[in-house]
């Protein structure tokens, strides 16, 4: 069974208590004993759209789920917490990406992993990190070679 990471991020309707929603949510996805999640971290949004900060974490776990299965399980997560795709890199209750699927490299119209801005982004690096410290991509880059102390400092520990 192929070992997953997702990416949790929300600024809107409480984002922790969100995020702690979504853990438990994810946790019925998992294999018995698998699932984690990282500390959370408060970030800058991304874009030009005026919001509030978001909170971030990374879940990983086991599944017995085939890649679009989990993107769909994911996407119902996010449509039962109220979730609306108004706005690119807009405000939102919860968003859920799938970061890695196993060491695996998708290419499809619906699901792209490894996650296409995963390499660059400070609030999925550090959580996954935190996680994962010694995760080599399926591009065969070290996860560590991949963090820098700019990134480290984009991030607020919550």
């Amino acid at each position: 069974m192929p070992k997953v990471f997702v990416a949790l991020g929300a600024n809107l309707t409480d984002p922790k208590a969100q995020l702690d929603s979504a853990c438990r949510a994810l946790a019925q996805l998992a294999m018995p004993g698998t699932f984690a999640c990282s500390p959370y971290y408060r970030s800058v949004p991304m874009g030009d759209v005026p919001q509030p900060d978001y909170i971030n974490g990374v879940a990983s776990f086991s599944t017995q789920l085939a890649p679009i299965a989990l993107l769909d399980a994911l996407q119902h997560i996010e449509q039962e917490q109220g979730r609306q795709r108004l706005v690119r890199w807009g405000p939102r209750t919860l968003d859920l990406d799938l970061l890695l699927y196993g060491n695996e490299q998708i290419n499809t119209p619906r699901l792209t992993v490894p996650h296409y801005g995963m390499k660059t982004r400070s609030f999925v690096l550090v959580p996954l990190s935190d996680l994962a410290p010694q995760l080599i991509l399926p591009c065969g880059t070290p996860l560590a070679a991949l963090l820098t102390p700019a990134l480290r400092a984009e991030l607020t520990p919550l």
